[in-house]
């Protein structure tokens, strides 16, 4: 009677669309950041837990200055890593263990300011392709635009990471047949936010699927700057986005539906997540979370 009746109770709750757990685990990294990681941080891990495909963890580092001793992740225990750091330099056991892991088949986002980050870190500038500040130089790679219909690489003296101001801005699919890009607008708005460009790295295996124009009227170089993309480090995959500056720019509906197939794709290599929401931003007009 006992076994009937467990029986009739999972019958009930797959007839009723219950909801099995997520299988990716995602770990968030944040505590130390030239932005606000206190307040993007919990908007990351919604967007993540929303898509209903990630359990989510954070791990906070000592604060900036501390001893970082304490900080030693297991990341095999992960699918996929979300950078929301910008920091102090990790301990040589937790470097290792994360080039390691990426080494194997792991999966990493970066998001924003955390292209900021380890300047002097060689294995980590190859995984991100590109970054901004941080130390870096000419001497750390070249610049990376699209033109003339494709991605361009460009070896310039100059700055290593610039910004206008911020503003809505437009991206532009340049990879339509990418699991990330598939099915979006040719090019959809996104909300205000910093347009970072003169990103320099490595920029080795690159797959440029988004970018926007840095409007010199807004402070731009007027270039064609990577706004979406992903490259591979070893048997592991990166999804880098510029975007994502504030909460403000992080509750674009664009930003979000990007986040998650990204962060899919990073953790699986496929993205499952193939219909777009009804309010996905248009061409001329920005949407944001209600």
């Amino acid at each position: 009677m006992y076994r009937k009746f467990i029986l009739c109770l999972l019958a009930f709750f797959v007839a009723n669309g219950a909801q099995a757990e997520p299988e990716l685990r995602a770990l968030i990294v944040d505590g130390q950041n030239n932005h606000d990681w206190r307040s993007t941080t919990p908007l990351l891990r919604n967007a993540l837990e929303d898509a209903g495909l990630f359990s989510v963890e954070v791990e906070t580092t000592p604060p900036k200055g501390s001893n970082m001793s304490s900080f030693q992740p297991d990341w095999s225990q992960y699918d996929v890593i979300v950078s929301n750091y910008n920091g102090d330099a990790w301990p040589r056991r937790t470097r290792e263990s994360f080039v390691k892991y990426m080494r194997e088949g792991g999966g990493l986002v970066i998001v924003h300011a955390a292209n900021n980050a380890f300047g002097d870190w060689p294995e980590f500038n190859e995984m991100i392709g590109l970054g901004g500040w941080g130390g870096r130089t000419p001497q750390s790679g070249p610049y990376l635009r699209y033109r003339d219909g494709k991605a361009v690489i460009e070896q310039l003296p100059g700055a290593s990471g610039s910004h206008g101001k911020q503003h809505d801005f437009q991206v532009v699919v340049r990879d339509p047949d990418h699991p990330i890009t598939r099915g979006m607008p040719r090019a959809w708005m996104h909300a205000k936010d910093e347009l970072y460009d003169r990103l320099r790295g490595p920029a080795q295996n690159i797959n440029l699927l988004a970018t926007a124009y840095a409007d010199p009227e807004q402070g731009g170089t007027g270039q064609h700057e990577p706004m979406i993309f992903t490259l591979t480090y070893g048997k592991g995959r990166v999804f880098h986005t510029p975007m994502g500056h504030s909460s403000h720019s992080m509750n674009c509906i664009g930003f979000i539906v990007t986040l998650q197939r990204g962060t899919e794709w990073a953790a699986t290599g496929e993205v499952t997540q193939t219909d777009l929401p009804r309010d996905f931003p248009s061409e001329d007009s920005v949407s944001l979370k209600r």
